[in-house]
């Protein structure tokens, strides 16, 4: 079967489905290839690094739909597209099904099947096909860089000759996929970086990161990620009213806000209003990266830059991941090679639709003439950050009653220990001989010491209790090296081993030293 990848028709769209690298590990799987001339120009693919993957150059967009089996696209179709579909053709690309019944309609009266790159599931082994986070992954780093081509200061402090400069302060509404790359970012540059999300298990992540995680005075039972799919819920008006609250509080202090904030198949949520703009200081900047779907900001204007009356820039644009055309490109045509390849169990070049998969139930929006969305839910959890039980503080009399217990366990093992001892050693002393016993009470004796020396030593301190006390092995060379001319061969062969492994012992533990204290000596 052949893969085709045509130039996208979108204004301004400059990412391509399909990389001279994609392109040959599709072949691996048995796949030709084809691309319409031009569709890789813009994001730095030229049609001879295509030809030189082995990739056939298709002249014309008709052409090439009518050659491929399989149609590999970014962005969601347009009419005229669809009407290209035929019964035996595959279509993968995102397709927006939640607002886009007229194309489901027109792609199940064609017959095709269509894979809807936007509902892959978030699942682990999912993850390596996820095209939306691939994309939220750039539009998070992007929309950072726009911030600051927007922002007259240096996101980092400085002190110099000239005067003191302050950080910006920038503050990250939603800690998903984007979110989280637009606080590493932050972070990176040297922005005193805050970041909210409805979901309080997210905060490790962003504390992690180096920003502070911005909590709420409010009490809500929250919903589960990984039962809306990762993604935040819904949440009630008290709350939200609360959120409100906070980020008035936080607007006159910020310089930059990026919203990220998306519930699926819904509007995005208006987060930051009117009056708070009002309340920032000129020249402060808010991205909104849900401008696509009306925008956390109530004055976003989709593809568009606008300035407030009071020196506010808000930037409204839709097409972050395509300003950075050659990875957006790269990083999609791997989630689509990696879905051909779960498409391709046999690697035969042939297509199996296999509609008991999760991964290819859950993004398949028409198959075989029927329309199959909204999907059943995946059989496996989605993705999400477990919440922690915070533990329960003790009193004094509850830790000294643990206490209590904890000796008495310990001391009624020890006595156990000693009894089964004291009595082995009856047993063995009845039968052995005087030099044999009093071999063993030394053996018995050092295990014991030892153990208990050991055992007593904290975790953290082993390392460097190892390094030290292996030298003791010395004591077990001189001992073997006694025995060694004992005319009994056993006791020969077993002092020749003593002696090897104490050596070993010995040197592993002055080499450990060495190293610990090479990790404090200045390079």
């Amino acid at each position: 079967m052949k893969i085709g990848t045509p130039k996208e028709v979108f204004g301004g769209e400059n990412r391509v489905a399909m990389t001279p690298d994609s392109a040959l590990q599709l072949q691996k799987l048995g796949y030709e290839c084809a691309i319409e001339s031009g569709a890789g120009a813009n994001a730095g693919f030229s049609d001879e690094t295509y030809a030189a993957a082995g990739v056939e150059i298709v002249k014309t967009a008709a052409a090439l739909w009518k050659a491929a089996d399989i149609i590999a696209k970014v962005r969601q179709p347009n009419e005229a597209e669809l009407k290209r579909l035929t019964k035996d053709k595959t279509l993968i690309s995102f397709f927006n099904p939640a607002g886009n019944e007229d194309g489901m309609a027109l792609a199940k009266s064609k017959g095709a099947n269509v894979i809807a790159m936007e509902m892959v599931p978030r699942i682990s082994r999912a993850q390596k096909m996820d095209a939306l986070s691939s994309m939220a992954n750039i539009a998070g780093y992007r929309a950072v860089i726009e911030a600051g081509n927007n922002f007259g200061r240096f996101f980092t402090g400085q002190i110099t000759a000239a005067g003191k400069v302050p950080p910006a302060k920038v503050l990250v509404v939603g800690a998903g996929v984007a979110g989280l790359a637009a606080i590493g970012t932050s972070t990176s540059l040297g922005a005193i970086t805050l970041a909210f999300d409805v979901r309080p298990e997210v905060a490790e992540q962003v504390e992690s990161m180096g920003a502070e995680f911005v909590y709420l005075d409010f009490e809500e039972e929250q919903q589960d990620g990984a039962a809306t799919g990762g993604y935040a819920s819904v949440s009630s008006p008290e709350f939200r009213e609360a959120q409100l609250a906070k980020f008035r509080e936080l607007a006159p202090e910020v310089d930059i806000v990026i919203t990220t904030a998306l519930i699926p198949n819904r509007e995005a949520p208006e987060l930051w209003t009117e009056d708070m703009v009002k309340a920032m200081k000129p020249g402060s900047v808010i991205v909104d990266l849900a401008a696509e779907k009306g925008g956390n900001c109530k004055l976003t204007v989709a593809d568009e830059k606008i300035v407030t009356d009071n020196g506010v820039t808000i930037i409204g644009y839709t097409d972050f991941p395509s300003r950075m055309a050659a990875q957006a490109s790269t990083l999609y045509a791997t989630n689509i090679r990696h879905m051909m390849t779960d498409l391709t169990p046999e690697k035969d070049g042939q297509i199996n639709h296999n509609m008991e998969d999760d991964v290819i139930r859950g993004a398949t929006v028409t198959f075989q003439g029927d329309i199959t969305f909204p999907p059943p839910p995946p059989k496996v959890k989605a993705i999400a950050a477990q919440k922690k039980e915070t533990p329960k503080e003790l009193t004094a009399e509850e830790k000294r009653a643990n206490e209590v217990a904890a000796f008495k366990a310990q001391t009624k093992f020890q006595v156990t220990l000693l009894t089964v001892g004291a009595v082995l050693m009856l047993i063995v002393g009845a039968f052995a001989p005087a030099s044999f016993m009093s071999h063993f009470i030394v053996f018995a004796l050092a295990c014991f010491v030892g153990f208990q020396v050991i055992w007593g030593v904290s975790h953290s301190l082993h390392t460097p209790l190892m390094a030290v006390t292996n030298a003791i092995s010395g004591i077990v060379i001189l001992g073997a090296l006694l025995q060694i001319g004992s005319s009994d061969w056993l006791v020969v062969i077993l002092s020749a081993i003593s002696v090897l492994i104490a050596s070993i012992n010995i040197v592993g533990g002055f080499m450990v030293t060495r190293r610990m204290l090479a990790m404090f000596q200045k390079s």
